[in-house]
């Protein structure tokens, strides 16, 4: 029978899993928004370019924040593209540069996301979790806000 600190272990160990998941899933979408950022053209560029530019801006903070609370459960962050790649879903994208097709991308980038951000708060809720459950349910919130947005401009 494991005693409750190999139990607590067990469960942190399945969170951070799920955290370097959605870790990798988030640099990813970084790296695609800063490349999107740097090439984006039409009617909407210069709205565009500076909406990326804080959507990465943002997305960099969440990184650290996730990587962060990798490390306060006892895991070890992803932390080469290497790892990133062999554990993201999300696709690299490459020299998008159509406004239309940017925003496209960003939302599909999003909705994905939030789906994985549902995953990791539900194991969290699971676990008893607080620390990872108020970090991932602001980020729902957040990501939701941006997928109304994102729809918004493309409708």
């Amino acid at each position: 029978m494991k005693n409750s600190a190999e139990k607590t272990k067990e469960l942190n160990v399945a969170i951070a899993i799920g955290l370097n998941e959605l870790l990798a899933d988030y640099q990813i979408y970084y790296q695609n928004l800063r490349g999107i950022h740097w090439n984006v053209k039409g009617m909407q560029f210069f709205a565009l370019h500076s909406k990326f530019e804080e959507y990465y801006t943002e997305a960099a903070d969440v990184i650290d924040e996730i990587a962060e609370r990798i490390l306060t459960l006892g895991g070890t962050p992803l932390h080469t593209f290497g790892a990133y790649i062999g554990n993201s879903v999300l696709k690299q994208e490459e020299n998008v540069s159509d406004d239309r097709e940017a925003l496209e991308v960003v939302l599909s980038n999003s909705q994905h996301l939030l789906n994985q951000l549902k995953k990791v708060n539900i194991l969290a809720s699971e676990q008893e979790d607080e620390g990872t459950n108020d970090l991932v349910s602001g980020l729902i919130s957040s990501t939701e806000k941006r997928i109304w947005m994102l729809n918004a401009s493309l409708a």
